[in-house]
């Protein structure tokens, strides 16, 4: 059975690896953010970047996540520059998807060598 949004999340992941493959590990996050950016819309893919989200306790509107990406309405995108991600990074990415009521998300890693991806479903 394939998975929910296995179409989409392959394309965000190869437009990644094309980024990841033209500029090598080294430099800072936000370099890698604006350079998926282009190429996800060069592929014609909606695209919304640093997206400021309410997260909400009984009701009340407590604070603000920001999302490095959010696609196609369905799937955020975190994006890391890390050693190794931590299960701090898979909790984070959860807490965004709860706060758009989505169930899927990424977390790349473009610090290594080659690209790291992990998907990351809400439960």
């Amino acid at each position: 059975m394939p998975l929910e949004l296995e179409e989409l999340t392959g394309q965000i992941i190869g437009a990644a690896i094309e980024v990841h493959k033209a500029l090598g590990p080294g430099f800072l996050e936000a370099i890698y953010e604006n350079a998926l950016v282009h190429e996800l819309r060069k592929r014609g893919l909606k695209v919304e970047q640093q997206v400021e989200v309410a997260v909400l306790y009984d009701g009340v509107e407590v604070g603000k996540h920001r999302l490095d990406l959010f696609v196609e309405d369905q799937v955020v995108v975190d994006l890391k520059t890390v050693t190794d991600f931590a299960a701090v990074h898979f909790s984070v990415v959860r807490s965004q998807l709860r706060s758009v009521g989505r169930k899927h998300g990424l977390l790349l890693n473009f610090a290594k060598f080659k690209l790291e991806t992990k998907r990351v479903i809400a439960e």
